[in-house]
């Protein structure tokens, strides 16, 4: 999804601070999907346990995450028309981070509540605050304060937000640092993290560099704005009203305004598509389309969630709504983005240099086929396993995880085929 030009290029980071947070990222997708073959029995178990906890949040910060932060190191002097503020903090971003997510991944898998999980969850704190002064001070030195700027501020804010009230969630299980156990304040953290981190940061990029990539002349701000808003107002009016322990009935009301939010930044991307100079979409871009179409599924498993906890019982819909979300959204719009991003700094890389002579399209340095092979396989497995929730079928949940790995390992055969190619002699 977030593709770029070979002129925006110019203007990004150095491939030393990006490369690392892709292969981190690629390599947290693979173990990820491993270990959800190995444990697919937590289906069949309550969502608050040590192999679901520790699948989650690979899947949320070695994969979703690391790979974000990458790529919006590279591109967001393209959107703030300026430079990164500091290459120094970019890569603590990452050492902190790439430190920090297997102690926290470690302690919940084997449900060390001590200074393991303590350890990770301070060092992904460190990560954050590092990536979140390096994009306010790039903003403010570029003096570019347009939409994309705000969405990617104030979701790089929910971000700190998020890692900062799980680093307390992680001391209160020993200190009782807050008012209630852990396990009351999850759906807090976790929708500041989805709908303040992911989702505003993936509209703010999306809404910029689809009709870019399309060649479209297609935008609205005001249309922007109001999503930029209703995100907002729909994340805070959820944290109130989970404070106050209001009713469930009123937990529609942020659900609304984050569909209709939704639906406004459909309407924006499909007039976008219908607009395009460019006419032939290729599968990268395809792919990413899609993930704005998977939006919608785990919207669906949210409003059950909400029906079902009006009336005492939640079942297996909560696993469901997750994986729809780390599984489904979020790894559509990172298979559609790496090979829209990677490709261009690696050319970037090995051919920039070069005075005359012919030289391969970036789209060159990846396999299609192995793309195309990839994508049929995470499909299959996203459908399978999600059937395989829905009705408790070990055999379905087993062969969508299978589906999965193979997807993960044509990914990272692809990552791994694009970052060491050569030029030819």
């Amino acid at each position: 999804m977030f593709g770029t030009s070979a002129t925006g290029l110019q203007k990004t980071t150095s491939y030393k601070v990006v490369l690392p947070f892709y292969i981190y990222g690629a390599l947290s997708f693979l173990v990820a999907c491993v270990l959800l073959l190995i444990n697919t029995g937590v289906v069949h178990q309550h969502y608050f346990q040590p192999q679901t906890l520790a699948i989650t949040h690979l899947m949320a910060l070695g994969w979703g995450t690391m790979i974000i932060l990458g790529a919006s190191h590279q591109l967001l002097p393209v959107l703030i028309e300026g430079e990164l503020d500091s290459d120094l903090l970019a890569y603590l971003s990452f050492i902190f981070g790439a430190i920090g997510i297997p102690f926290l991944v470690t302690g919940f898998y084997q449900f060390n509540t001590g200074w393991v999980l303590q350890t990770g969850a301070v060092l992904i704190n460190g990560s954050v605050i590092c990536y979140f002064l390096n994009v306010v001070t790039s903003i403010i030195e570029s003096k570019k304060f347009d939409v994309h700027a705000w969405f990617i501020a104030t979701a790089s804010l929910w971000l700190f937000a998020t890692v900062f009230f799980g680093l307390l969630l992680v001391f209160n299980f020993s200190r009782s640092w807050l008012p209630d156990n852990s396990v009351e304040y999850l759906s807090l953290h976790a929708h500041m993290g989805l709908a303040g981190w992911f989702l505003l940061l993936v509209i703010g990029v999306a809404s910029r560099l689809i009709p870019m990539f399309l060649i479209s002349k297609y935008t609205s701000t005001v249309t922007l704005w109001w999503i930029y808003a209703l995100i907002n107002v729909a994340l805070l009016g959820f944290i109130v009203l989970k404070t106050m322990k209001a009713f469930p009935q009123y937990y529609y009301t942020p659900f609304l305004l984050v569909l209709v939010a939704l639906l406004l930044f459909g309407r924006l991307c499909k007039k976008a598509y219908r607009l395009r100079i460019r006419k032939q979409v290729d599968e990268q871009m395809k792919v990413s389309l899609l993930s704005v179409a998977l939006l919608f599924l785990p919207l669906i498993a949210l409003l059950v969630v909400i029906y079902f906890i009006s009336i005492a019982e939640q079942a297996n819909i909560v696993l469901l709504y997750g994986f729809c979300i780390f599984f489904g959204w979020i790894t559509a719009i990172i298979f559609g983005m790496t090979f829209k991003t990677l490709p261009f700094i690696v050319w970037n890389r090995v051919y920039r240099s070069r005075a005359g002579g012919k030289t391969p399209a970036p789209k060159e340095l990846f396999s299609e086929r192995l793309f195309q092979t990839m994508a049929l396989l995470y499909i299959l497995g996203f459908l399978l396993f999600l059937a395989g929730i829905i009705l408790l079928n070990d055999i379905l949940l087993k062969s969508g995880a299978a589906s999965l790995l193979g997807s993960a390992i044509f990914y990272v055969w692809n990552v791994a085929k694009t970052l060491f190619h050569q030029p030819s002699k």
